[in-house]
This record gives structure tokens, sequence and C-alpha cells, in this order.
């Protein structure tokens, strides 16, 4: 048996993995993402969601139909003209499917249209009880709803960044714990326990290290990670310490890819705890950071003041960027 299914999925959620998973009892399914072509989200970016979901499975195919609502109606009523002018989409993509999976009325019109069985999944949604349009509207309220793939997509990262002694792991620590979200701790601190002994190649490990803690960040816990230090402070003690530029592969500084930077200036209390560089050099060290970050082009915003007025500052960011980021596809474009 072969069959069909077919939506926008946008965003993919557990309630469309239920109905695949339903198809594919079934037989081989066809997964077809309808994507508008003003949408936000670029329709082969949901078809990896789903291939990602179900990578282990041999029996299922994604494919992608990009349309323009001028010349195909936009709409989930069940309709007859609507489910006529659909049928010609998938009569050129399914010839010989034996059954199509909905949860809609219209999944009935359709198959008596293009003459095949139709297998009606949860229509009042008591499986799961979540639609796109609701996650649409707050992304991170629903995280739960979401699968790994594409928890994985909307994750927010935030990276502290700035020289020594500026409060990077105090930040991280204490508002990773205020959010209840991730946290990866500096690999630096923990494979080079005197900054000022240590040789080049040590450098390649850390950012490795580094790399791996953000890779494997359980998403399922928090839409939210929040990060000590990056790639970039590690490229800076390479030219600071060793005048050499240290090489990192493009698939280590794309994990590092975060979106927000908070970095932490010099000015306040500079508490030496042994494996620190002396005060004058540790400022120095500053600046090569800032000119790392411009180097590769990396925004960042600053934070200063006491340690509580920088604490204070981070959470404001924080969670402006959350209410930025909640309500991305509320919008329909």
């Amino acid at each position: 048996m072969k069959g069909f299914i077919f939506g926008k999925f946008y965003p993919f959620h557990k309630g469309h993995q239920k109905m695949i998973e339903f198809a594919l009892e079934k037989g081989s399914v066809t997964v077809l993402v309808c994507a508008e072509e003003k949408e936000k989200i670029d329709g082969n970016i949901r078809k990896n969601w789903i291939r990602e979901t179900f990578k282990d499975n041999q029996n299922l195919k994604v494919q992608v139909f990009k349309y323009s609502e001028n010349n195909f109606p936009n709409s989930s009523v069940s309709d007859w003209d609507i489910s006529k002018k659909w049928s010609e989409v998938f009569r050129e993509y399914f010839k010989d499917e034996d059954f199509l999976v909905t949860s809609e009325e219209y999944g009935e019109m359709l198959s008596v249209i293009l003459d095949i069985d139709h297998c009606m999944f949860d229509e009042n949604r008591e499986k799961i009880q979540i639609s796109a349009s609701e996650i649409r509207e707050d992304v991170f309220q629903h995280w739960n709803f979401l699968p790994l793939s594409v928890q994985k997509y909307f994750a927010l990262k935030v990276v502290f960044l700035g020289t020594e002694s500026t409060g990077k792991s105090v930040m991280t620590d204490y508002l990773s714990e205020y959010f209840n979200c991730n946290k990866v701790s500096e690999a630096e601190r923990d494979l080079i326990s005197d900054s000022k002994e240590f040789y080049f190649n040590d450098l390649e490990k850390v950012y490795r290290e580094h790399a791996d803690r953000i890779e494997n960040v359980d998403h399922s816990k928090s839409f939210l990670t929040l990060i000590d230090t990056d790639v970039h402070i590690t490229k800076s003690y390479a030219e600071f310490i060793f005048g050499e530029k240290l090489s990192v592969p493009q698939e280590i500084t794309d994990k590092n890819k975060a979106d927000l930077y908070l970095y932490s200036t010099k000015d306040v209390e500079f508490i030496q705890d042994g494996s620190r560089l002396e005060i004058d050099r540790r400022n120095a060290l500053d600046k090569s950071h800032r000119n790392v970050l411009k180097e590769n082009g990396i925004a960042f915003i600053e934070i200063s003041g006491s340690w509580d007025e920088r604490l204070d500052e981070a959470k404001q960011y924080i969670k402006k960027l959350i209410s930025e980021r909640s309500g991305i596809l509320k919008l329909k474009k």
C-alpha cells in the first residue's frame, strides 16, 4: 500500500508526527510540504524537519511543492472547489497512491475526486491537542509540542563574552538558574588550568570540546541556552598569546553561532585567582577580543556597571530576545 499526506507543516509539530506514524502503519508514505512562496520558513527546511524526525524510516519520502496563493487557495476550509483545485497538484505528484491521510473534512472530498481511500486521523485533535496556528502565536509557549528537529531550529543561544574576570561565568551560572534553561560552561577553564601556561595546540582541543558541548545541549529541556564564551575568544587567545591565527573549521564556527552576544566590559573589579593574566595583560586582551569579534563580523551588546547591574542588563536583553522571537511566525508572511 502507498499513501500520501500533505500540509504546510508551518511548523511541523507532534500532531503531524503522530499522523505520519499512523499513515506508516498502513504502508509507504510520501509527505508533500506545501510552502507558499512568501512564508518565512522555506519548504526545504520544513522537509528536513520531517526527514530528521523519521531518519531511520525507509518507507517515508518527503517532497516540497512551492506555490503562490495567487494560483492556489491558501485555505484549510473544506470546500469542493478548493479541493478540486488542489487535486490537480496531487494528481501530478501522486499517480499510483492507494490512500490519503488527513485530519480534516476536505480529505473526504479529495478522496472522492482522486478516487482513492481516505483515512481520517484524530479529527477532533484528541491525541495531540495543538495546531500549527496556535504554535505560530508563541513558539516557546508550546515548546513541548515540537519535535527535536524543530526545537533545534527555533532554539535561542546567548553567549557571554569579555576579557578575564568580567563575570562571564557568574552570569552564565546565575542566569541559567534564573531562566531555568540550558547552559554551556567554558571549555578553556576546564582544559587549561592556567591562562599563562599552555600551548598553541591546546586551543584546538578547547574549541572542539566547546563545540561538542554546544552540540550536545538537550533542547527538549529548554528553548534557551546560555554559553560562557565561544570560539572567537579562543581565536583571540591564539593571536594574543602566540601571535598566530587559529584555523577553525567552518562546522565549528557554525555550531558556535548565537542569537545574542553580550560583552562584559573590563571596568569592573579585577579578581586575580592565580590562574589569570596580570591586570595590564588582561586589559590588553580585551582589545584583542574586540578586534577578533570585529574581524569575524560578530555584533555584540556591551553590558557594564556593578555585578548586579550587569546581571540586570543581561536579563533585560535576554527577555527582549525571547519576546521578539516567540511570535516570529505570528504573521503569515
